[in-house]
């Protein structure tokens, strides 16, 4: 009997502690509750999102985002995708749907290609903004076919990005307007050749 309340104690310590730090699943690794996108794109194995097609090319960027806005924020999730192929996806932040169209506006913390951990300006100034590490420093740390934990910080007007660990970018937003503006959260698959990038462990703590 002691046996089995100490069993009960422990389960619940860890129960707990999952979430003590502060942080929350953004994903529940069976379905797509809190988030909407086109399915035909994204769909979920073995508690991961996977994006894209291995056997179909992509037509245009897609979007899978979350039902609700985030402005502060700490963000961490693990992604996977075959670096070989030249073609990529991403992380949208403080984002926002084009209205009838398929495309975001956004902060993109990139992923892929010679471009992780990189912040593009989706459909806004359409440009890579900042001054990330440079690639063959970033190679030193990735995991180049397995998975890899990418983390994103947003406070204010600083957005900050690592890889495994290693920061990658850290980029202060001059336009005010910008700096304040909140949005959706997204995992992208860039239109091109085709490609799966999966996702999982997404969390996020609002600071």
């Amino acid at each position: 009997m002691r046996a089995l309340v100490l069993v009960c104690c422990l389960f619940f310590v860890g129960c707990q502690s999952s979430e003590s730090d502060g942080f929350k699943d953004l994903f529940n690794g069976k379905d797509f509750s809190g988030w909407e996108g086109d399915l035909n794109w994204f769909r979920i194995e073995n508690g991961e999102i996977i994006a894209g097609k291995s056997d179909h090319k992509i037509p245009h960027n897609f979007f899978l985002a979350t039902e609700k806005n985030y402005y502060n924020f700490e963000l961490q999730l693990q992604v996977k995708m075959n670096n070989d192929i030249r073609n990529n996806g991403g992380i949208q932040i403080r984002s926002q749907r084009i209205p009838n169209h398929h495309e975001m506006i956004g902060y993109q913390a990139d992923v892929g290609m010679k471009y992780w951990g990189h912040i593009y300006d989706e459909s806004r100034r359409r440009k890579f903004i900042g001054k990330p590490l440079p690639f063959e420093e970033v190679k030193k740390v990735l995991n180049w076919q397995g998975w890899n934990d990418y983390r994103i910080i947003c406070k204010d007007n600083k957005v900050q990005t690592f890889i495994n660990g290693t920061l990658v970018s850290d980029y202060t937003e001059a336009d005010t307007k910008i700096a304040k503006s909140k949005g959706k959260i997204a995992v992208q698959i860039h239109g091109g050749r085709p490609l799966e990038i999966f996702y999982r462990n997404i969390r996020i703590k609002e600071l």
